[in-house]
């Protein structure tokens, strides 16, 4: 796109809030058009100061010059809400980010049914469990799934969009290619490769703790709603809710025990009207089915109460640890529905307990197809994570 430096320009300049920037792009136009305007051209501009003037007189264009060297390096696309494919309910939210970078591929989120799936990052393992089965009913549905990609809910939610076999989309607060937190470098992975990660921040840029409440209404503006699974008083979750309702979206929220530090968030969202009690994927999706027929499928799915990544995950390490363990439930992958990827994995695990990278050097796979093949595995509970990033078969396989 011609005079896309400007854009990364006018993004990066020092001192300038998302207020200013839009400001001057309702005012003059364009960034290239700010770019080239003078010191007392900025000054008659609504809201412009003498001190945001001479911030704007640093017309070097170098950072500008490098970060798209970078997103070329990394393969990333950059979205300016002037493109026709910058979303229409993020364009219409308060204070829309000017420039998008992704990672993968962004769906068109103006045709989707996108829920924003939020909560702590210190969750329980009810949380954890009800986040991702309810995600993966959504997902499984039709919905979009969208998170920050945190510890805790966030992880949850993807992984149970993933699980689906569907995309899902995570906005982060730092660049697209810094992984935080660390452990979440192969769901990463998993996300880009299925769906997006997306920032307002460019390449490289680390985690601080102010860009998390901001990019979250970036979050709650992507999506028609916004579920909190699971969180405290004070939560970052809260301020996804406050700020979907702020941006006329609608609002659910798990409910929880009375006396659980965790839910008392959600509890107090719907105690005060200001969420919808959401207890089963249809609880959510009803709402949307008659504007989105063409894209929802709506059935009724009750939660289960021994589902999902953490209870297989718990259930597994227990019997690793009892002296005589049980004999490991029998699993033949072809009837499984399994990839060759994932049934190439589970026969060599077969032979024994493997590290992480011993194992993508015998099965002879590119690193990525094997950490995806590993992560469903995980999921659906047919191999276990040790210390060390070592896994083994947690079934029996039973082919020939």
């Amino acid at each position: 796109m011609a005079g896309i430096k400007y854009w990364v320009w006018l993004s990066e300049c020092m001192g300038l809030t998302v207020s200013d920037r839009l400001r001057l792009l309702e005012h003059f136009g364009t960034p290239e058009n700010i770019w080239y305007a003078e010191r007392d051209e900025y000054l008659l501009a609504p809201g412009m100061t003498p001190r945001l003037a001479d911030a704007l007189g640093d017309k070097s264009l170098e950072d500008a010059d490098r970060i798209l060297g970078e997103c070329e390096r990394l393969r990333l696309r950059l979205l300016t809400m002037q493109d026709a494919d910058y979303p229409v309910r993020l364009r219409n939210i308060y204070e829309p980010p000017c420039l998008l970078y992704v990672r993968g591929k962004l769906p068109v989120i103006d045709e989707e049914v996108a829920v924003a799936a939020v909560g702590t990052r210190s969750a329980t393992p009810y949380g954890i469990e009800t986040a991702e089965s309810l995600c993966c009913a959504m997902a499984k549905q039709g919905a979009l799934i969208v998170s920050g990609g945190a510890s805790g809910i966030d992880s949850a939610a993807h992984r149970g969009a993933l699980r689906a076999g569907a995309r899902t989309v995570a906005v982060l607060g730092c660049g697209v290619d810094v992984v935080y937190p660390q452990e979440n470098r192969r769901l990463f992975e998993d996300i880009a490769a299925a769906g997006a990660l997306v920032s307002e921040y460019p390449p490289g840029t680390p985690a601080v703790g102010t860009h998390f409440p901001v990019r979250n209404r970036i979050i709650s503006g992507l999506c028609l709603a916004t579920l909190v699974v699971e969180a405290p008083e004070r939560s970052g979750a809260l301020i996804t809710a406050k700020t979907a309702l702020e941006q006329g979206r609608d609002v659910f929220a798990v409910p929880g025990p009375i006396n659980a530090p965790m839910s008392r968030g959600c509890n107090r969202l719907i105690a005060d009207g200001e969420a919808a009690l959401a207890a089963d994927s249809r609880d959510i999706l009803w709402e949307y089915e008659a504007r989105y027929p063409h894209k929802l499928h709506c059935v009724k799915t009750e939660l289960p109460k021994n589902y999902g990544f953490q209870a297989r995950r718990a259930a597994a390490e227990a019997k690793r640890s009892e002296p005589e363990p049980e004999k490991l439930p029998a699993l033949d992958p072809q009837k499984a529905g399994l990839t060759d990827d994932q049934i190439r994995v589970l026969r060599r695990l077969r032979e024994g307990e493997l590290q992480v990278d011993d194992l993508i050097e015998a099965v002879e796979l590119p690193t990525r197809r094997v950490l995806s093949a590993l992560t469903v595995l995980e999921i659906e509970g047919y191999v276990v994570q040790s210390g060390g990033k070592r896994f083994s078969l947690n079934v029996e396989l039973t082919e020939e």
